[in-house]
Formats: structure tokens, sequence, C-alpha cells
């Protein structure tokens, strides 16, 4: 069993960045990949960014490429999340989740956080 605890999402403008976190209580941390999605109000869970167990592989949805950067660190089992240039359309709540493999699929990811609100402000 993995428990994962999101924080870092808050307030910002326009323009602005958000580092999110997403710390996993595992000892096994290492051997998942993790993902971050988001969900706005009255649309579906969507993907986000992804890091495969060693880090060496990461994607992105087209969406954030070149203004979020997902990174993870094995030894803190912790993943992150560098939001930059944020835009309005960014407001949503944001999960981290992990899996064996790495795969833009949310319902191919075993464990979830309980999410954590960025909202930006134009």
């Amino acid at each position: 069993q993995v428990q994962l605890v999101e924080s870092g999402g808050g307030l910002v403008q326009a323009g602005g960045s958000l580092r999110l976190s997403c710390a996993a209580s595992t000892r096994t941390f290492g051997n998942y990949a993790m993902g971050w999605f988001r969900q706005a109000p009255g649309k579906e869970r969507e993907f986000v960014a992804g890091i495969s167990w060693s880090g060496e592989t990461t994607i992105y949805a087209d969406s954030v490429k070149g203004r979020f950067t997902i990174s993870r660190d094995n030894a803190k089992n912790t993943v992150y999340l560098q939001m930059n240039s944020l835009k309005p359309e960014d407001t949503a709540v944001y999960y981290c989740a992990a899996n064996r493999g790495l795969t833009r699929t949310p319902r191919q990811y075993d464990y979830w956080g309980q999410g954590t609100q960025v909202t930006v402000s134009s």
C-alpha cells in the first residue's frame, strides 16, 4: 500500500509559479513511476506530467510542455511539479499518482493522493 500526500497548492496570479510536492509513505518509492493529473470542475481528470522510477524519462501533456517540470527525489520519497507561467486554465485540483509503469492513462495508476487546489487568477 502506498499513501500519497500532495502539498504546495494555492492562489497565484497569471504568469506566476508554484511548486507542488507529493510525499509517498513507502520504502519502495523507487519502484514506482509517478504521475501528476488535474481535474477542473465539470471536466474529466487529465494527465499533466509523468516520470519514470529512475527519473530518466519524463512525459508531459502538450498544454503544459515548456512551462511545467516534473522531478523526483527517491531519497526523500517525493515527486515535484514545478509550474511556471501559470494560466487561468491551469486552475484545477492537482493529484499525484503512483504506478509500476509510466503511462498517461489515469485508470492505470494504482495509488492516488487526495489532491491540492491550484487557482490561477487573471
